[in-house]
């Protein structure tokens, strides 16, 4: 992600990566060591987007964005409010009613997080991006205060919903969702 902003010019096409990691727990440049509750063998890594610390792993659609804000004419908070409209979205198609919190990013389900928002801004373009739990083991999140909130409950779609959940479906959707806000198409 580094590597693709650093060398991105005006011609260059914006980009949404999808993927699924394996247990990590990742935090963001304002990350607190004494949000790490507990240590395992799960790695903590380091990164420079913003937030605090989360736990990414199977079951998990993470999509890291990658857009020219100058280009989409947008700020970072229009571009965040853009990515959990999207998610909201994909949630309420599911029949899952979602909202947000004020000054905590992300998305809730009844309180409980269920997608966490870290971006980084460098030249004007974003980099990292979104997670949404969909089926997974959520106990991890147990060894964290997720997003520096201690006490924070996570909630995933697949207690939420009796539809069918399929990972790459969801991730296509959630893409044409953020790729339809983003560019207003």
């Amino acid at each position: 992600m580094q590597k693709f902003t650093d060398t991105r010019d005006d011609s260059s096409e914006d980009e949404l990566w999808i993927c699924e990691h394996p247990k990590v727990f990742t935090q963001g440049l304002a990350g607190k060591d004494e949000n790490v509750l507990t240590v395992s063998e799960i790695p903590i890594i380091k990164t420079d987007r913003g937030g605090q610390v989360t736990y990414h792993g199977p079951g998990q659609i993470v999509v890291y964005c990658l857009v020219d804000l100058k280009r989409a004419h947008l700020g970072v908070k229009k571009m965040v409010q853009l990515m959990e409209k999207s998610i909201i979205d994909l949630l309420s198609k599911y029949a899952i009613k979602s909202h947000l919190k004020a000054g905590a990013p992300g998305v809730y389900v009844d309180g409980e997080k269920i997608a966490a928002l870290g971006l980084k801004v460098k030249k004007g373009m974003t980099y990292h991006g979104l997670s949404l739990n969909v089926d997974m083991d959520l106990s991890p999140f147990e060894q964290i205060n997720p997003c520096g909130y201690a006490g924070l409950k996570v909630t995933q779609m697949i207690d939420l919903t009796d539809n069918k959940l399929d990972l790459d479906n969801l991730s296509l959707e959630l893409a044409k969702n953020i790729e339809k806000h983003v560019t207003g198409n």
